[in-house]
């Protein structure tokens, strides 16, 4: 089996918290990407938009795009507007062969809202799942017609957090609408990071393997403290420096035949986790987990 490796460039300019920014440029984002041995990223604010411009930049360092999010609305939104909305981007990633578009629900999320603590997030009736469900049926099966997938984002502080709340939306939904699995986000909610590979891996399209440091979660006051007062104290880290068994997860999606992307995504403050030096350990401990779950790891630059 084979599997790829990437990273988020959000270790060195987080999109939601502009303090948790390294100052440095695409190029030298991308230059320790691939200096720690990544060959994929996916998207963040200081790219181009012109694959003409961002495609030789990418090769310059041997990066493909490897994902990237996209801030949906179709909760409480048009799907024709949403379709407006995400073109522009679909354009792009189809252009840099792309994998596929990360499909965050911003409708009704606190993530980006430090005022809002996380036991304040909105939560939906199973009527409403359901109907959520087949619009994100419908715009997944649209996206994928158009030559481009989605790949839905289970995460904290959104309406589909919990292991209960995927567990419906999977429900709902159809097998057009693929799963993104974010191992951290799952844990930091509570859930059994196993047991949703088990539910849910004929639907995982791609993964983020972000890790978690539970004491730092465990500590947190839900009633008073928002989702990213939890980023800023630590809550997530790179595979190798936190608390889940990355060997067991990798080994789970291996048995369940799982191919394709792994991505490092793990938001810290720059100044205290040096993204070049996280990298480094994440991408270390990838390969380990990896040999040991049977994956030969590969190279990930398909764009033209």
């Amino acid at each position: 089996m084979k599997a790829k490796l990437g990273i988020a460039p959000i270790a060195w300019w987080n999109d939601d918290l502009a303090e948790l920014s390294d100052d440095v440029s695409l190029e030298e984002c991308l230059r320790q990407a691939s200096v720690a041995g990544f060959t994929g990223m996916e998207t963040g604010r200081r790219f181009p938009l012109d694959p003409k411009v961002l495609g030789p930049i990418l090769d310059r360092y041997g990066i493909s795009v490897c994902g990237g999010w996209f801030s949906g609305l179709l909760l409480d939104g048009d799907i024709e507007e949403e379709k407006d909305r995400i073109r522009p981007q679909m354009e792009l990633f189809k252009a840099m062969k792309a994998p596929c578009i990360v499909y965050g629900e911003t409708a009704g999320t606190i993530q980006g809202d430090r005022t809002r603590p996380l036991a304040t997030k909105r939560r939906l009736s199973e009527e409403e799942i359901k109907v959520y469900g087949r619009k994100m049926t419908a715009f997944g099966e649209w996206c994928a017609a158009q030559g481009m997938p989605i790949s839905y984002h289970h995460h904290m502080a959104a309406v589909i957090e919990t292991e209960p709340e995927l567990d419906l939306l999977m429900k709902h939904s159809g097998e057009g609408l693929p799963l993104l699995y974010d191992s951290g986000h799952m844990a930091f909610a509570g859930g059994d990071v196993l047991r949703v590979i088990d539910k849910h891996h004929k639907r995982i399209s791609h993964v983020h393997t972000k890790d978690v440091r539970m004491g730092v979660i465990d500590a947190l006051d839900r009633s008073r403290e928002s989702f990213l007062d939890a980023v800023v104290k630590g809550a997530f880290t790179v595979p190798g420096d936190g608390s889940l068994d990355f060997e067991a997860i990798v080994k789970r999606l291996a048995s369940h035949g799982y191919e394709g992307w792994f991505v490092v995504e793990a938001e810290q403050d720059p100044k205290t986790a040096p993204p070049l030096k996280m990298a480094e350990v994440g991408h270390k401990e990838l390969l380990r987990v990896m040999a040991a779950a049977g994956y030969t790891v590969v190279q990930g630059r398909d764009h033209g």
